[in-house]
């Protein structure tokens, strides 16, 4: 079971965007039976399920670990899970973890639910991050060798520091 994998999806529903419209390839992957099959209650639920994911990762970057761990204990309960042996695209016999219920969303948030509490558990919610760039915001899992990472990509980590040279640039300039 690839709890990294189901952690990740945690990660992709945090960070959908809070007002605009959900999109199925996004938040169920391209090219997903998931993502082809998702009506509008699904893409309403995976954003509501996005939004308290966000908040786990919002209290565990700030060292509440307590009240991160009853919001995830809150979402598995919600969103209940169950396992299911798979076998799919050329892949030996393999277990998934899955929503009870029928919808795409059901089985996606509850695998994004167990595979961030497991994340948790494994790494502890210090690996959890939000990004240090002011026009990012996106949450991450630091998989760095010394927990260090404070940027959700490389992306906002350039941005961010050359924005930083330019502003001492400036600053030298008036001074």
């Amino acid at each position: 079971m690839d709890f990294d994998a189901y952690a990740q999806t945690a990660v992709t529903l945090a960070n959908l965007p809070a007002d605009d419209p959900v999109d199925p390839a996004v938040a169920f992957g391209p090219d997903t039976r998931a993502a082809q099959e998702a009506g509008e209650r699904d893409l309403v639920a995976v954003r509501r399920a996005g939004k308290r994911l966000r908040r786990v990762f919002e209290l565990g970057a700030s060292g509440r670990d307590a009240e991160a761990v009853d919001e995830l204990n809150a979402l598995l309960v919600a969103h209940p899970v169950q396992p299911h042996i798979s076998g799919h695209d050329g892949k030996s016999w393999h277990v998934h973890v899955t929503g009870r219920g029928s919808t795409a969303s059901a089985e996606h948030i509850a695998g994004a639910v167990w595979g961030l509490s497991v994340w948790l558990c494994e790494n502890g919610s210090d690996r959890f991050g939000v990004c240090a760039d002011e026009q990012c915001g996106n949450v991450y899992l630091d998989t760095s060798s010394n927990n260090c990472r404070r940027f959700c990509s490389e992306r906002c980590a350039t941005r961010s520091h050359v924005a930083a040279h330019r502003a001492r640039k400036r600053a030298a300039a008036v001074g």
